[in-house]
């Protein structure tokens, strides 16, 4: 058991000290590795079909997805860190957010300082939360669907051309 020990702006193993973003990682993957995804295992869709989750069920999931993984290192106002924080970047008024492709693969394969979360992460769990953080915290009111979500996670781009202007 590893355990930590919380001074005045540094959290410390003993010996070395952490930076915070370091620390805000490593208590997000902590976190979902304690939740063990067992209440977020029944896969779902973002958009209504019969027999599926309705798109506010799944908007619904992707808030306690967010509140439970992103916002650990976003903050809930998703405006991204402060102070040693600074290099996790906006979620809210993000313009990158609009290409579903860029936002899928940064989620599926991480980015930066960002985990990747494929394999913690079902793509209708992706689906979901990008969903609620394109329509909560931006004006993309489009979901991302599941379909989607699997095709990009496989390397194949969704082109939306009513915003890409292809």
């Amino acid at each position: 058991m590893i355990r930590f020990k919380i001074t005045i702006g540094l959290i410390t193993t003993g010996e070395q000290p952490m930076s915070k973003t370091l620390t805000r990682i490593i208590g997000a993957t902590a976190l979902a590795a304690t939740l063990g995804f067992a209440s977020l295992s029944t896969p779902s869709v973002a958009q209504d079909n019969p027999g599926n989750k309705t798109s506010v069920e799944a908007a619904n999931e992707g808030k306690e997805l967010y509140e439970q993984i992103c916002q650990a290192c976003h903050m809930p106002d998703a405006k991204g860190g402060a102070g040693a924080g600074t290099g996790v970047p906006a979620l809210a008024g993000n313009a990158k957010l609009a290409d579903k492709t860029f936002a899928v693969s940064t989620v599926w394969n991480g980015r930066g300082g960002m985990p990747r979360f494929a394999g913690m992460l079902t793509e209708a769990q992706v689906a979901a939360v990008l969903t609620y953080v394109r329509g909560h915290f931006n004006a993309y009111p489009d979901p991302i669907t599941t379909a989607e979500a699997t095709k990009i996670a496989n390397g194949v781009p969704v082109r939306d051309c009513a915003t890409c202007g292809h």
